[in-house]
């Protein structure tokens, strides 16, 4: 049986605590920050002229629309022109997101609208305790606005599935309609009658009242988390997610059963990674690339956003750093990007989905992941970068490549290879992908972390020994 190590175990747990806290990527994007400045990392914004002010040794990070998050440190020597080591992540995942008009009723219930967000498996929905996290507009005591997080820690809503006395057939063919038998339940009409409630048609209702596009029921859960009067929300984007929390499993502890470690446990990793590097001895020693990881939103949808991987987060950090045009093109020769994403472990019961040598194992070490196609970005000199850093760490490398007849996922690998960076596409190896409740090794954490790690602090040596060009 695999004995899980105690820094492998601590490395799991610290992950449980952080996706437990982060049902959305707004909460995982703050939780990274306060991750990062206990680590000495300074926060800058996009809107300032910091370039003239970073130091070396200096430890920085700005985030974009709350959901998005690029971290660097500037090395001893550091000059314009000088590379990037980059590991880039995503923090969101496949989830259902309320409705702009959520306010639904249907023979006795109240329902919430909702929309599905990503490639979901969505049957894994049914019949779990579900609740409601994400971000608020709400009006400051002083009269200005500000977008408030928040976390209802109890069960509200559900998606009941139907009774199988209803339904003979649904253990050989179960199919359900996304829009009209997909619908979460709030309540029961009747147990709000005696409440009291704002009259849910707003009279002289301005164009930022939302009073109307949703129960007021709803609104009074979220007024009385946030401390605030109903009148005093403008706009939110809230996010349905299960509140069973995260745990360790498996007779040796050594799987994890959690929702969304696609991908927050990559994105976990880089900032575990860089932030106890930063506070190393070894930060104020080692010179080469500005390390740095970059946190996307947006890619279980393509990317395509302010805070995504096809936005401008990674070419403006290139730009700032090296402003000319002779030192950009110097800064992006001597980068190298991790795309770091979850990867998939060969399943027991369907062993023949995976290409016969091809099969990862949960806890078998750092998946690099190759597709000839360029799905993934990796190559062969992506992938000996990868091996030698692992073998720096003892760790292990496995590989995976998709079946010729099924296609491979996407990443954020290759779009952002488009910018000239060397890219390799990496992952940890897990089961049930996009399921509400996903299966992971908790030995894995570690090996992330060992890999990010390794690449902070021993890339810029290795770039030295390689000839390619």
């Amino acid at each position: 049986m695999l004995q899980v190590s105690q820094s492998s175990s601590e490395a799991a747990r610290r992950f449980i605590g952080f996706v437990n806290a982060s049902p959305t990527p707004f909460h995982a994007v703050h939780n990274a920050s306060m991750r990062l400045e206990a680590s000495g990392f300074k926060k800058i914004r996009e809107a300032d002229d910091w370039e003239k002010a970073l130091q070396p040794r200096g430890k920085y990070y700005f985030t974009r629309n709350q959901s998005s998050l690029v971290a660097f440190t500037i090395p001893p020597n550091w000059k314009p022109g000088a590379g990037l080591s980059i590991v880039a992540t995503h923090v969101d995942s496949p989830n259902l997101r309320v409705r702009p008009i959520s306010k639904r009723e249907k023979v006795g219930y109240l329902q919430v609208g909702v929309e599905t967000y990503g490639g979901g498996i969505w049957h894994s929905w049914l019949d779990r305790d579900l609740s409601l996290a994400g971000r608020v507009v709400v009006t400051q005591q002083d009269g200005t606005f500000q977008s408030k997080l928040i976390k209802v820690d109890r069960p509200l809503l559900r998606i009941p599935t139907l009774a199988i006395h209803l339904d003979r057939n649904v253990n050989d063919n179960l199919k359900f309609n996304q829009e009209t038998e997909f619908v979460p339940i709030l309540g029961l009409v009747a147990d709000t009658l005696n409440k009291t409630f704002k009259d849910d048609k707003v009279s002289n209702a301005t164009a930022s009242s939302i009073q109307g596009n949703h129960h007021p029921a709803l609104l009074s859960v979220i007024a009385n988390e946030l401390s605030v009067s109903p009148e005093e929300i403008h706009d939110f984007e809230l996010h349905l997610y299960d509140t069973q929390p995260s745990v360790l499993g498996g007779v040796n502890n050594e799987f994890m059963f959690s929702p969304r470690m696609d991908n927050q446990v990559c994105s976990f990793c880089a900032v575990d990674a860089i932030s106890a590097y930063a506070s190393s001895s070894n930060f104020n020693l080692l010179e080469g690339n500005v390390n740095c990881i970059a946190l996307f939103n947006h890619e279980e949808i393509g990317s395509v956003s302010t805070s995504g991987a096809e936005s401008s987060l990674i070419p403006s950090l290139l730009q700032r750093l090296s402003p000319t045009p002779a030192l950009h093109s110097q800064s992006v020769a001597r980068s190298f990007l991790v795309s770091a994403d979850m990867g998939h472990a060969v399943h027991p019961n369907y062993t023949s989905k995976h290409e016969d040598n091809h099969q990862p194992t949960m806890n078998g070490g750092i998946v690099i992941k190759t597709n000839a196609k360029q799905k993934y970005a990796s190559d062969a000199i992506g992938s000996f970068v990868v091996k030698k850093l692992v073998e720096r760490k003892g760790g292990k490398v496995q590989e995976f490549e998709a079946r010729n007849d099924m296609a491979c996922g996407s990443t954020v690998g290759p779009m952002l290879s488009k910018l000239g960076l060397r890219t390799v596409d990496v992952g940890n190896a897990m089961l049930s992908m996009h399921s509400i409740r996903e299966t992971a090794g908790s030995h894995d954490v570690q090996n992330a972390i060992d890999l990010f790690t390794s690449l902070f602090e021993g890339f810029a040596e290795l770039d030295k020994t390689l000839t390619v060009d």
